[in-house]
């Protein structure tokens, strides 16, 4: 597998690592960094990729976001060796992930992965269409799409899970259409 170089034309986005805790404080400093030097034409977003889990605490159950990646920051960026040196001292940032510190451009399959970036699909589903899921929790099941959600790309699957017909929500990402 070739190892791909900085890109300076393109944005990409890079990893960054970053102190435990800091995360947070290092996405607003750069977001301060952007808007102090107006490097908005430089470095495009900035984030921390989150996942709802659901705690329990004295019998109650609630909602927590939690981070997906403790201690890595997500910034999509045309990669120099100036923005390299602001970055890297921005306080909190041990550096990009790569070799000697220098980043390395996420795949277009990772940053799909982390949902990095909204990926619009334009599917080709209706009501009544046979589809398997192939990925996510429910990934080997097969069903039929019950409701279209175009907004959200949500599709409602009722889907046979322990011998009950069951229906899920999953994004259109996760589905293909099965042809029979």
């Amino acid at each position: 597998m070739a190892l791909m170089v900085a890109d300076p034309v393109n944005p990409c986005w890079y990893i960054l690592h970053t102190y435990s805790g800091y995360e947070s404080m290092v996405k607003d400093s750069l977001q301060r960094l952007i808007e102090n030097n107006n490097l908005q034409n430089m470095i495009f977003d900035v984030k921390i990729p989150m996942e709802q889990t659901i705690e329990e605490k004295n019998g109650k159950r609630k909602i927590v976001e939690r981070k997906l990646l403790p201690c890595y920051v997500f910034i999509k960026m045309i990669y120099s060796n100036q923005l390299w040196y602001w970055v890297t001292n921005t306080r909190g940032v041990t550096g990009f992930v790569g070799p000697q510190g220098r980043p390395i451009p996420m795949q277009e399959a990772e940053i799909r992965k982390m949902r990095l970036e909204d990926v619009v699909i334009n599917a080709d589903f209706a009501v009544g269409d046979k589809v398997g899921v192939d990925s996510g929790p429910l990934e080997g099941f097969e069903g039929v799409i019950t409701e279209l959600n175009d907004a959200a790309q949500k599709a409602k699957v009722n889907i046979q899970m322990f011998g009950r017909n069951t229906d899920v929500e999953v994004e259109y990402i996760q589905i293909k259409k099965i042809e029979e």
